[in-house]
């Protein structure tokens, strides 16, 4: 359903990637299909701005970066670039792309809460929090599992993700374990904060009416909002994230400061370009917001909630994708259902512009894409090679060999209306958010423009009358025109590449589709087309599928411990003034404890020959007793910037080996004293 007027510009966002893990096809499902519709308004003459970013914060962050014996901002940064680099490969263009860590958003989030906290929606109460006594500490979302009390399937702290996908409030878990020690954990006592969502079931009823964008999205939010609403926690013990006002010891849930975001970001945009984000965030300008079908819950119903509260404009749609299966089964990192978007998609020669094709064609928006190699390579060549590469290349091929430059001519009316009732008809289907209907309505005519060229015979016609061929191959390249027009927002690096084949000088970026229906310009020289779609062939998508049926083994094995030969890998080359660059001494544990938060961190004092000895955190706790380290002659990088680890600052690294099964510290087979330069 869409409800966007077509006088007004509109802000689009998309679900943020968690900065936690590299970017993987299923990602795609979301962004491609919103960047197609962005381009799409930007064809029809409209304003719009295009805004994300990565999601920082939240337990998983917290938790790999723990197992990583790093810091979550490290973590997270690590990802954030990693995520920008690939959109910028997959042509999603965003006008501003941030993270809930940046500066903007921490301030938006705490005025945001201090503004619910004044008007009284947000409040204190006393809960029960599951704590493990085996880690001294509290246990919030994914530090803990158990039993969801709605469905009886393993759940997550904050979310059934294995069963009925309903949001659970802390305390709600029944059998919780904590997931650092593996040992039950119990329910404390404590208190956080609650926003009062039961407060806004009438306005949500009424929102959700007016909601545009996907049913599903509408539909699922409707269900719960009919139901009982309870209010929701908006507190968590965590160190990592935007500290909850007047709380050190609480941060708020990733769930508040993440969707805030997509406001921050837009300020950052205003502040780049000098734009207005108010006319979006206080105005009523239309946002349209592109998420994945697992986080409709907290889009359509504790999102609207919370601008609602605290003054701010409601989204105007909601876009909820279909998931993604690969060959035909569940998508699943852990058991190798998985295509990673940059070491098994790009990396290996493929064009982004394909994949892009692929996921916007497969199917409706709202249902389930299976990703297949062997689907991938019929599609491409079926369609984007077959047909409209077919098209663009013969035509343009013949009107170079035989004219040189576009000849005299005048078009067709059938050929104009039929350009015109296509870009109708893609113009509706993307505004209905129905992407495949509009790339089907764009390849039909491709179609009808092999079709007329096939029924003309040109070939012929250039023996027999050169004019009237000049006439029929001009009316080709209106078509070629109209098609590179209507297809730029799908693959727009192909098309680029095609503006310039068919001897515009224009960017093809910024030309409308008005411009289709605009005669190409006689006696424009042309040079020797290049071919813009070449097949996928058998052999190539044979390598992808060993290397995809390689991963699912490897995962089968691993789940089965069976121990299989791993091929060295090596890091990159460097040069001797990038090893001269790490300062390495030798050094002398002088005391060792546990770190009470962690189960695989500890504490040491290091004597390194300076004047007070060295803090470290090393995570050894599982490979030595804090008792054996005392009096160890060790090897430490003792130039590494200080970061902290669990609330503790570590001052430097201790050198050792790794093989996956055990870790030893690297000393030196002489007595050198603390101090001693290694290199």
């Amino acid at each position: 359903m869409s409800n966007i007027p077509s006088d007004k510009a509109v802000l689009v966002t998309c679900g943020l990637p968690y900065a936690n893990g590299k970017a993987h096809v299923g990602h795609l499902r979301t962004y491609i299909p919103a960047d197609i519709f962005v381009r799409s308004l930007k064809k029809n003459g409209q304003e719009a701005t295009f805004v994300c970013g990565s999601d920082a914060h939240g337990t998983p962050i917290a938790v790999n970066a723990e197992e990583m014996g790093i810091t979550p901002g490290e973590l997270m940064q690590k990802y954030h670039v990693h995520f920008n680099e690939v959109f910028k490969k997959m042509g999603v263009n965003f006008d501003a792309y941030g993270t809930t860590d940046d500066a903007e958003n921490q301030n938006r989030t705490l005025e945001i809460v201090n503004k619910l906290v004044d008007k009284g929606y947000v409040y204190p109460k006393t809960i029960e929090i599951a704590y493990c006594p085996e880690c001294d500490r509290f246990l919030p979302d994914r530090y803990v599992e158990g039993t969801c009390p709605n469905c009886g399937e393993k759940a997550r702290g904050d979310e059934c993700d294995q069963g009925c996908g309903k949001h659970l409030e802390p305390g709600e878990l029944q059998q919780p374990l904590c997931t650092i020690c593996s040992g039950p954990a119990e329910y404390r006592q404590q208190e956080h904060f609650f926003f009062k969502l039961s407060e806004f079931k009438d306005f949500l009823l009424e929102h959700l009416e007016n909601l545009g964008g996907t049913i599903n999205a509408r539909n699922y939010a409707l269900g719960w909002v009919k139901q009982e609403l309870t209010d929701w926690c908006i507190t968590r013990n965590l160190e990592w994230g935007i500290k909850f006002p007047g709380h050190d010891d609480l941060v708020v849930y990733v769930w508040v400061d993440a969707p805030i975001g997509y406001m921050s970001f837009t300020e950052q945009w205003a502040a780049a370009t000098g734009g207005d984000w108010e006319k979006f965030w206080k105005g009523d300008n239309p946002i349209v917001h592109f998420i994945g079908g697992d986080i409709i819950y907290h889009h359509c119903i504790f999102w609207p909630a919370m601008l609602k509260g605290a003054d701010y404009s409601q989204p105007s749609a909601v876009v909820a994708s279909g998931m993604v299966k690969i060959e035909d089964k569940t998508f699943s990192k852990s058991r190798g259902y998985v295509v990673w978007v940059e070491e098994d998609y790009l990396d290996h020669g493929f064009h982004s512009d394909l994949l892009r094709y692929y996921l916007a064609s497969y199917t409706s928006h709202t249902k389930e894409v299976n990703f297949s190699w062997k689907i991938f390579q019929d599609k491409i060549n079926t369609e984007l090679v077959g047909v409209f590469g077919n098209f663009l290349y013969r035509n343009l091929l013949f009107t170079f060999k035989n004219f040189g430059e576009i000849p005299e001519g005048d078009i067709d009316p059938e050929i104009m209306d039929k350009i015109s009732s296509t870009i109708d008809d893609v113009s509706k289907a993307t505004a209905e958010y129905e992407f495949k209907k509009a790339v089907d309505a764009a390849m039909a005519l491709a179609s009808y423009g092999n079709s007329y060229f096939q029924a003309n015979e040109p070939w012929k016609l250039i023996k027999e009358d050169k004019e009237a061929c000049g006439k029929v191959i001009k009316n080709c390249i209106q078509l070629a025109k109209a098609l590179i027009l209507l297809f730029e927002p799908v693959i727009p690096g192909s098309m680029e590449d095609a503006w310039q084949q068919i001897g515009m000088e224009t960017d093809v970026h910024t030309v409308t589709y008005s411009e289709a229906t605009v005669p190409v310009e006689s006696g424009k020289a042309l040079k020797k087309p290049g071919i813009l779609f070449v097949k996928v062939e058998d052999d190539k998508i044979a390598e992808m599928d060993e290397i995809s049926s390689g991963r699912i083994q490897k995962a089968i094995a691993k789940e089965a411990g069976i121990e299989e030969e791993v091929k060295m890998e090596f890091k990159d080359e460097i040069e001797y003034d990038d090893f001269a660059k790490l300062d390495i001494r030798v050094g002398k544990i002088l005391s060792a404890e546990k770190i009470k938060k962690s189960k695989k961190l500890l504490r040491l004092q290091v004597d390194i020959g300076d004047v007070e000895p060295r803090q470290i955190v090393a995570g050894l706790a599982e490979y030595y007793q804090p008792e054996e380290m005392v009096g160890k002659t060790v090897n430490v990088l003792v130039n590494l910037k200080p970061v902290k680890l669990c609330g503790v600052e570590s001052q430097g690294m201790l050198l050792a080996a790794d093989n996956d099964e055990d870790v030893s510290l690297l000393s030196t087979d002489k007595d050198m004293g603390p101090g001693a330069i290694i290199g």
